[in-house]
């Protein structure tokens, strides 16, 4: 009975060429893998064609679905080649390692004590200080520095991955462990403990059935922990009395960029995409790699020669022969990168790390692999309406117009409001309501968001009206539970749109808080437009918005009393809003009352300022207010005899965010200049920051225009009103007849 011990670098192509090599030539006849236990009856989909890596085992604690980790594989992982060998010649093959309804038992156990009592429930190992701790996490620098190589990966690269046909690599592995561990023998904690202690008690179970022949394939620091195997009482005690909790695992897609970063259990890369060229083509001398770099440029419209790349491949060769390095690694190719073909421009090596260092390759899964079933419904989705989940950004322009495109918009709306940011909406030129533009990039990561939402429903539409409905009934304040409603009306769900207007309703007629509905109104009155496009009942909407509009109407004027300046400043901002929604809308009975409130507010002298500024002018817009009754306005709300920030204030209200009404209206420009030059001067240094937050939100146009008007004085601005005594009747009559005939007639 012989047992092999395998260390390997977890996603090291030269690992993983090792590996294969080595179970090929000793032909055992079961293959042990470092991995979730719990998983051991995934591995009967290893062999199948629709499982195409980077693909990850993802497990979680079913009570508790953010409790979950990670196990990826690439096509050069070592453990996956392991598992593909066994696959290949139909023999045994399985996970060892401590079971994680035991360590997810033990974290929320310290999780709990710690909330409860802020302790954490201590390692039963020695006391470990930051030298230990900072040499358990890095143990490999300690060799790398000795042998002269800034970065450990760089010093594991040089000395195995670029190996060809060492047979004796794995002897010097774990060698190298074994005296990192006896320099430190502290840097094992107790999660380690265990972890070696279950996979030593898994290599002991393969010995009792009679397997003749082990190979074991884990992580290089294990090596010298299951080399020289304590008693097995030890480990029983070890693993004895260990708490547990429920444990599902699956298999789900993987992406080069999430192995690129460190996920779940620490074996993150920094180059998937180069590894997955070093797997395919191990003998390249960097003249392939150098290739795909210049493909990628002329993709890009930038010009390369094959003399670029003739040069680049000799630089990198004599930069390794410099480092006395047995074969051009990465380092090398990006400096010369960089000299000969980006010419120094460091930012051109972001295109190629994005592009071909990491990549953006994304695996795939069987679909009969058993899922929950909100998953199988949202990829359901994704396949009917097209829109495949890719490791890259992809955009779509959607017409709501069309059937197809409605959908699409829908299913990626209800993802949205449960968490899952598949995708992101982007500005869309234009101000139709019939288009949307979205930017789509998959993340693995949303496969825990969609199993933890999956206990609302099994179907997506389910599951985001009962997710929203229960998210509705906790919300107290008015404002988000409107904005949940405007969220909710583009995803098309009646049933959470139901049951929010009811809450809106509730919430609303308990308050007296005028401000509140003024808040919340443009919203409302901006959902009633999506009624044509998306095909949705908007009478519901409607209903609110009428309520709401008839109480605001009623108690606006008496809330603009006796507020201080910061909330008048919000209230305006919000009028602003209901007037350019009520004017969209263009409905009669909507335009009368919120005229007849506007007069209220305008002449109402213990209104705030800026509101009865605001209020005079949405009347003057909208021709609402005859000419001698602003003129009396604008004297009396200028007076001398008022406080000058209050003044200020109702300036500010009028003129907010349009500096061309004062371009082009002489009287109106003349009553301001008038009003500013008789201030005396403590009463313009007052009032001059109150003067300067009013211009400063017109454009860079107008504000240009309004100098130069200053500067030119009096003159007759050609855009002022023409006084109707100037006008000559009677020679204008002269130029009909002409006209007429010129026209024609």
């Amino acid at each position: 009975m012989a047992i092999h011990i395998l260390g390997i670098r977890h996603h090291g192509p030269g690992s993983a060429k090792n590996v294969k090599a080595f179970l090929e030539n000793l032909q055992p006849d079961i293959v042990l893998v470092e991995g979730p236990t719990e998983a051991d009856g995934l591995l009967q989909y290893a062999n199948h064609p629709a499982l195409v890596p980077p693909v990850a085992i993802l497990a979680y604690q079913t009570d508790n679905i953010q409790q979950s980790v990670y196990y990826p594989f690439a096509e050069f992982s070592p453990e996956w080649q392991a598992i593909q060998y066994a696959k290949r010649v139909n023999i045994h093959v399985r996970f060892m390692d401590l079971p994680l309804t035991h360590w997810f038992a033990i974290e929320s156990a310290k999780n709990k004590e710690s909330e409860n009592d802020s302790t954490v429930i201590e390692d039963n190992s020695a006391e470990v200080n930051e030298t230990t701790l900072q040499f358990h996490r890095n143990p490999l620098q300690h060799l790398a520095d000795a042998a002269g190589f800034t970065s450990e990966e760089r010093w594991w690269e040089s000395m195995f991955e670029h190996r060809q046909n060492n047979e004796e690599v794995f002897t010097a592995i774990s060698e190298a462990m074994q005296a990192l561990r006896e320099s430190n023998p502290s840097t094992t904690d107790y999660r380690e403990q265990l972890r070696e202690a279950s996979m030593r008690k898994t290599i002991r179970q393969a010995e009792k059935e009679m397997f003749q022949n082990i190979a074991v394939i884990c992580g290089a620091w294990h090596v010298p922990a299951l080399t020289n195997m304590p008693k097995a009482k030890e480990d029983n005690e070890l693993l004895k009395n260990l708490p547990k909790v429920k444990i599902e695992t699956t298999w789900i897609p993987w992406t080069y960029s999430r192995l690129s970063m460190f996920s779940g259990y620490g074996a993150g890369i920094e180059s998937p995409g180069w590894y997955d060229h070093v797997w395919k083509n191990p003998a390249d001398d960097g003249t392939l790699w150098m290739t795909k770099v210049a493909h990628l440029f002329r993709k890009n419209q930038m010009d390369t020669s094959v003399a670029h790349v003739i040069e680049a491949v000799r630089l990198a060769e004599s930069l390794s022969s410099l480092r006395h390095l047995s074969k051009v690694g990465l380092e090398e190719l990006n400096e010369a990168t960089l000299s000969v073909l980006c010419n120094g421009e460091s930012i051109l090596l972001a295109l190629i790390k994005s592009e071909l260092i990491v990549s953006n390759r994304i695996g795939t899964v069987p679909e009969d692999i058993p899922k929950p079933p909100l998953q199988m419904d949202i990829e359901k989705y994704q396949k009917r309406l097209r829109l495949p989940a890719t490791a890259d950004w992809k955009d779509y322009a959607l017409d709501l117009r069309k059937e197809g495109d409605l959908e699409r918009s829908i299913f990626l709306h209800r993802l949205l409001l449960m968490g899952i940011e598949w995708g992101s909406k982007t500005v869309v030129n234009g101000k139709g309501t019939f288009k949307e533009q979205w930017r789509l990039q998959w993340n693995p990561s949303f496969v825990v968001h969609i199993i933890e939402k999956g206990v609302w429903g099994n179907t997506l539409e389910e599951a985001s009206n009962a997710w929203l409905i229960q998210k509705c009934n906790q919300e107290t304040a008015l404002k988000p539970i409107a904005e949940m409603l405007k969220d909710v009306i583009p995803a098309d769900l009646s049933g959470a749109a139901k049951a929010i207007a009811v809450r809106i309703l509730d919430v609303a007629a308990a308050t007296n808080d005028v401000i509140q509905l003024v808040g919340i109104l443009p919203g409302l009155i901006e959902i009633m437009r999506y009624g044509n496009v998306r095909n949705t009942d908007a009478e519901m909407v409607r209903q609110i918005a009428e309520s709401i509009i008839t109480r605001v109407c009623i108690g606006l004027p008496a809330a603009c009393c006796g507020i201080n300046e910061e909330t008048a400043t919000t209230l305006t901002e919000d009028c602003i809003s209901i007037s350019h929604s009520i004017k969209t809308l263009q409905e009669e009975d909507y335009t009368k009352q919120w005229t007849d409130c506007l007069i209220k507010v305008a002449y109402l002298t213990n209104a705030a300022p800026m509101m009865r500024g605001f209020a005079t002018r949405q009347l003057f817009d909208a021709k609402n207010l005859p000419e001698a009754d602003l003129d009396n306005l604008f004297f009396s709300n200028l007076s001398r005899s008022l406080p000058v920030a209050e003044v200020a204030a109702w300036l500010e209200g009028f003129l907010r965010s349009s500096g061309t009404l004062l371009l082009i209206d002489e009287n109106l420009w003349q009553m301001v200049n008038n009003w500013v030059c008789q201030l005396k001067e403590e009463n313009f240094i007052e009032a001059l920051p109150l003067l300067r937050r009013t211009f400063s939100k017109f454009t860079s146009v107008e504000r240009r225009k309004l100098g130069e008007k200053v500067k030119n004085g009096d003159k007759v601005n050609p855009l002022a009103r023409v006084e109707e005594n100037s006008f000559d009747r009677e020679r204008g009559k002269l130029g009909i007849p002409v006209v007429m005939e010129l026209l024609g007639y």
